[in-house]
């Protein structure tokens, strides 16, 4: 058993300004997005100052689409109690799910305004997002979130407020997984250039397959419970069309042409 480290989630204190690992990461992974797409922004006909234009609009994209997806996959009876309680983002409660969604949107609003494929651009975003979720992931775990469930490998924790039980520390495996190995999956299948679509689908469903993976260890939301058969959980339910949608796109892919071309420094 491992003792969990005390990390105060808040970074900087300066008087009644805060400011929280949580919050430095979603920094962390925004300014990653912005040097590696800068690294291929030719591959696509962008400019530097197009990254920092693309990742604004994704960044409206993951707090918009990550707050209302959260609302309605896992909170629609406090939205329903509180209906100002949505706005409130400091409470907490953002969902990948309707993240991903936020972005797709963007992207698309974004492809529309630069005459881009929207699958040419989602496949350039893909390999960029990685590290900002392995770094969410982090976040998670310094803010005693996403609890694991009770384990007896050598590697499990106390969890804090959740008694002397070690715990899979499962939101450090989400940031094993979605962060780094999905980064350097996605990345090296990128480096070469690949058929409209392909590296989109990997994505989806690599990310699925490691998120619905990590579900067996990692407690459901406590509101909400397992959701069927006992160990079918929300995280599940919202992952299978994510790994199915993948597949199909991957296999799509197969029938387009290659649109990118490598006279980047990857």
């Amino acid at each position: 058993m491992i003792a969990y480290p005390e990390i105060d989630p808040v970074a900087v204190s300066l008087g009644p300004f805060q400011v929280h690992w949580y919050g430095l990461m979603y920094v962390v992974g925004f300014v990653a997005a912005w040097w590696l797409g800068g690294k291929r922004a030719a591959r696509i006909g962008l400019t530097r100052d197009d990254i920092g234009d693309l990742l604004f609009y994704a960044a409206i994209g993951v707090v918009v689409g990550g707050r209302v997806g959260y609302a309605l996959f896992y909170g629609l009876e406090q939205l329903a109690a509180d209906p100002l309680w949505i706005f409130r983002v400091w409470d907490g409660g953002m969902s990948f799910h309707g993240g991903l969604l936020g972005v797709a949107l963007a992207a698309w609003f974004f492809a529309r305004k630069k005459n881009l494929a929207y699958l040419t651009l989602t496949d350039f975003i893909a390999p960029l997002a990685p590290i900002g979720l392995g770094a969410g992931r982090i976040g998670n775990f310094i803010n005693h979130e996403l609890p694991g469930r009770v384990t007896s490998l050598p590697w499990g924790m106390p969890f804090p407020g959740m008694g002397p039980e070690p715990r899979h520390p499962s939101s450090l495996y989400e940031a094993l997984l979605e962060g780094a190995v999905l980064f350097v999956l996605l990345w090296w299948v990128s480096a070469k250039p690949q058929k409209r679509g392909f590296v989109s689908g990997v994505f989806l469903l690599a990310y699925g397959a490691f998120r619905f993976l990590v579900e067996f260890v990692r407690l459901p939301d406590a509101h909400i419970g397992f959701i069927a058969f006992g160990w079918v959980t929300m995280g599940m339910l919202l992952t299978l069309p994510m790994m199915a949608f993948g597949a199909l796109l991957i296999a799509w892919s197969q029938k387009q042409s290659v649109d990118v071309k490598v006279n980047d420094a990857s």
